[in-house]
C-alpha cells in the first residue's frame, strides 16, 4: 500500500509530501520547497528510506531545497518535464527575490514525459504532463489508491496561476479537462497548497472548470 504524509513548508505553506511503500519502506519526497528540518523530521518519524525526489514543477516553493536535499541524501532528482528547465536555472535569482534561502540550480537525473511511470518500492505512480501553470508541470497518479499529486495545476475551488512566464490559461484548462478528468471523479488529489478535494467535487463546483460552464 502507498502511504503519504503532507509536510507544509516555506512561507507559502507548500504541500511537500513524504510518500512511501509500506511493504518495502522505500520512499520519495515530492516537491521539497524548503525547511529541510521539517522534512527530515518526518522521514525519521516514519522510519522510511528515501530513494528519490519527485518534482511536479520548478517554482521555488516546490523545488527550492531540491539540490541541497539531493546532495545530503545522495539521491536522484526525478522530474519535472524538461520545459521547466528555465525555471530551475532561475532558482538562485527567484529565491532571493522572494526572500527564501538561496536555492541552487540543478539538472534532474530524469526528465519526465507523459505516460511515464515512477516506482516507489512495490508501488507505481503514473506521470501526466499538464502544462499551463508552468510549461513543464507534471502530476503523479497512484491508480490503486485513486490518489493524485497535482502540484499547482488544480486546487480546491480554484486553479493555478497563469501570469508567470510561459504560463497559459487555455493550456491549463485543457490540461485539467483532458488529463485529470479522465482519471475519474473519485480521484482524491493533493494540491501544492491548501486542502484536498476530488476531481468529481471540482467538476461540480470549481468556478474555473466545472462541467456546467
Amino acid at each position: 500500500m502507498l502511504k503519504f504524509q503532507v509536510i507544509p513548508v516555506t512561507p507559502f505553506q507548500q504541500n511537500c509530501s513524504l510518500v512511501w511503500c509500506d511493504q518495502t519502506m522505500e520512499a520519495a519526497i515530492v516537491d521539497p520547497g524548503g525547511e529541510l528540518n521539517k522534512i527530515e523530521a518526518a522521514v525519521t518519524q516514519q522510519g522510511v528510506d528515501i530513494k528519490q525526489i519527485l518534482l511536479t514543477h520548478a517554482h521555488v516553493d516546490h523545488a527550492g531545497a531540491t539540490a541541497e536535499l539531493a546532495k545530503r541524501l545522495r539521491i536522484p532528482i526525478i522530474g519535472p518535464h524538461r520545459e521547466d528547465d528555465f525555471w530551475i536555472q532561475l532558482l538562485p535569482q527567484v529565491s532571493v527575490q522572494y526572500g527564501f534561502p538561496k536555492s541552487e540550480a540543478f539538472i534532474p537525473d530524469v526528465w519526465l514525459e507523459d505516460d511515464q511511470r515512477v516506482v516507489i518500492g512495490n508501488e507505481e505512480l503514473e506521470v501526466y504532463h499538464c502544462p499551463g501553470h508552468t510549461p513543464g508541470h507534471v502530476i503523479f497518479f497512484h491508480r490503486n489508491s485513486q490518489q493524485a499529486w497535482v502540484g499547482d495545476v488544480l486546487f480546491k475551488g480554484s486553479i493555478g496561476r497563469t501570469d508567470f512566464p510561459r504560463g497559459d490559461f487555455e493550456t491549463l484548462i485543457r490540461s485539467i479537462k483532458e488529463k485529470l478528468w479522465p482519471l475519474g471523479n473519485e480521484v482524491q488529489f493533493l494540491s501544492g497548497h491548501g486542502p484536498m478535494s476530488t476531481f468529481g467535487a471540482e467538476r461540480q463546483s470549481n468556478p474555473f472548470v466545472k462541467d456546467s460552464l
